[in-house]
């Protein structure tokens, strides 16, 4: 997790950089897909939903994607995203911003990999498949006790 990204949670909540890790954990399991916007210089910004796979030790944001997507080609150019949660039934968004990271390490897609990705690919296997980190660089939140980070 950023510095900064941990400064902010820090700021609000006086979080240690382990409880910052652990709140966005939190906030992200209650909203597992949010919208990925992409090609954050250009109109019509790119919005795509992504399945959260997991959250690493570092606060790194981890999806699967497939070389032929919009978002792959527009992380190629500029690897600034802008993620956004919504869980309106309980009064949650998350507002991140940082940077996308694209890798195709076997044994890490094999980790990430679940049969429900089999409606997308060919199976872990397939050649179109990646992973993609998002490493937070700020954020905001808000919840019904109107607290941000």
């Amino acid at each position: 997790m950023s510095k900064l990204l941990n400064y902010i949670f820090m700021k609000t909540e006086h979080l240690t950089h382990q409880e910052s890790i652990d709140k966005l954990r939190e906030i992200v399991e209650n909203i597992e897909v949010p919208i990925m916007l992409s090609n954050l210089t250009s109109l019509p910004i790119s919005a795509n939903p992504m399945e959260v796979k997991t959250i690493d030790n570092d606060g790194g944001i981890w999806f699967l994607s497939s070389v032929t997507s919009d978002h792959y080609s527009n992380i190629v150019m500029d690897k600034r995203v802008q993620l956004l949660f919504s869980h309106p039934d309980k009064m949650q968004y998350l507002s991140l911003f940082g940077n996308a990271f694209i890798y195709t390490n076997k044994p890490l897609l094999e980790e990430l990999y679940t049969a429900k990705e089999d409606q997308w690919f060919e199976g872990v296997n397939d050649v179109e498949l990646i992973g993609i980190k998002v490493e937070p660089t700020s954020s905001f939140y808000w919840n019904k006790n109107k607290i941000s980070l």
